[in-house]
């Protein structure tokens, strides 16, 4: 008899272990969802990291991909990108336009099409989907032609999916735009959804097809994983901010600038070139407007030139509208939010006019005060031979190459 109630305690806890970790085996069994947020332009940078978290989340066996999206648009290429992606992909992928007050505009809307689950959180908005072109302007022919294969491809996209196809066309030929609400009530989404496990108990059980066959999501209570963005990645993302890579390219030319002008620094040159580099990397991702780069080129020649040329000022005046017309032009479609702000550009275009003017004014002055007081203002400075002095050559006093005849490596005038 008395062996009995130890019999009984151990039921009785094993009863109770077991209704402990009933919500713990329930998620296991449910499996993991991966998630990636996207949160601004969409670009080439944006078309790899969709890329990558599929591949991982297929890799890993999880349930489904949700990618938490927000975004004013961005390249059609990098869309198009994604869009092939999603719809290729061999596990259900969910966009989910979030969090509150978010937006899936222009590039997002293809996007959000394109999910095999379509949410949105209350107080978004969905639409504006009409092509903008980049890189120039293009006539009325070739801007129907791009709307009309905009259209096409949303519409053929919509269909696929079940969504409302004729809804999705006008997002492109019309710019419409529809809250949450109206999505749903129209069948552009699926669902409102007031956070991501509401989203998840809400689809839980829902049948969707994919490219590997029809799938049943098991989603309520399941884990969700953010996939890791590396560095290479978060790096690329930063640099390609419009204001991030317009801030690169003067740093570039401000230092080019000073290596120009005072030969054998090193340190101006080697980060200039850097900059300049990257910022160019950048440029390939973003649709620049050609003009307004070569009005910032022309720019800082014109400043160069003022090293070479005393014109009183005429070409620093010259080259700082030059620069500023040039920084208001450089990005062609604002309203996507390729745009340099001009919390940074008149900052920008004020400091790089301003170191231009204080150097060449030193130099000016300089200049001047080396011929007011003569030969003899160089009596006692060393310098160093920077040209083969047989019998004149080139030598660096104080940073200033002048005509020199003497002999060695350093010299005593």
């Amino acid at each position: 008899m008395r062996a009995a109630v130890p019999a009984r305690a151990l039921g009785l806890a094993a009863a109770v272990v077991a209704l402990l970790l009933a919500p713990a085996l329930a998620a296991a069994e449910a499996g993991f969802v991966a998630r990636l947020d996207i949160d601004g332009v969409i670009n080439p940078v944006t078309l790899r990291l969709v890329g990558v978290a599929i591949e991982r989340a297929e890799a890993e066996g999880a349930q489904a991909l949700l990618i938490q999206l927000d975004t004013p648009g961005g390249l059609e290429r990098s869309m198009r990108g994604i869009v092939q992606r999603i719809l290729n992909a061999r596990i259900p992928v969910i966009v989910y336009v979030a969090p509150t007050g978010a937006r899936a505009a222009s590039a997002g809307v293809f996007i959000t099409m394109a999910a095999h689950v379509a949410a949105m959180a209350p107080a978004t908005n969905i639409g504006a989907a009409s092509p903008v072109a980049l890189g120039g302007g293009a006539d009325k022919t070739m801007m129907k032609k791009i709307e009309n294969d905009a259209a096409a491809f949303i519409r053929s996209v919509a269909l696929e999916r079940g969504r409302n196809a004729d809804w999705a066309e006008k997002a492109v030929r019309q710019a419409v735009s529809i809250t949450e609400r109206e999505a749903v009530k129209l069948k552009v989404v699926d669902l409102i959804a007031d956070s991501v496990p509401d989203l998840l108990a809400k689809i839980d059980g829902r049948t969707v097809k994919t490219v590997a066959g029809t799938v049943t999501l098991a989603t309520r209570g399941a884990r969700v994983k953010a996939i890791e963005i590396g560095f290479r990645d978060r790096f690329l993302n930063v640099i390609t901010d419009p204001n991030v890579a317009y801030i690169l390219m003067m740093l570039g030319m401000l230092g080019l600038f000073f290596e120009l002008s005072n030969p054998g620094v090193i340190l101006p040159g080697v980060v200039g070139g850097i900059s300049l580099i990257l910022a160019f990397f950048a440029f390939q991702s973003l649709p620049i407007n050609y003009a307004g780069l070569l009005l910032i080129l022309f720019g800082i020649v014109l400043f160069i030139a003022e090293i070479k040329v005393v014109s009183h000022g005429v070409l620093a005046i010259g080259g700082t509208i030059s620069m500023a017309l040039g920084s208001m032009m450089l990005f062609e479609t604002p309203e996507l939010g390729f745009r340099v702000s001009w919390w940074v550009m008149l900052p920008t275009v004020g400091m790089t006019a301003g170191v231009f003017v204080f150097a060449l004014g030193a130099g000016v002055r300089a200049l001047y005060g080396r011929q007011l007081l003569g030969p003899s203002g160089f009596i006692g400075l060393r310098g160093t031979v920077r040209e083969r002095v047989a019998p004149e050559g080139q030598v660096l006093v104080q940073g200033e190459l002048w005509r020199a005849v003497a002999a060695g490596e350093a010299l005593e005038v």
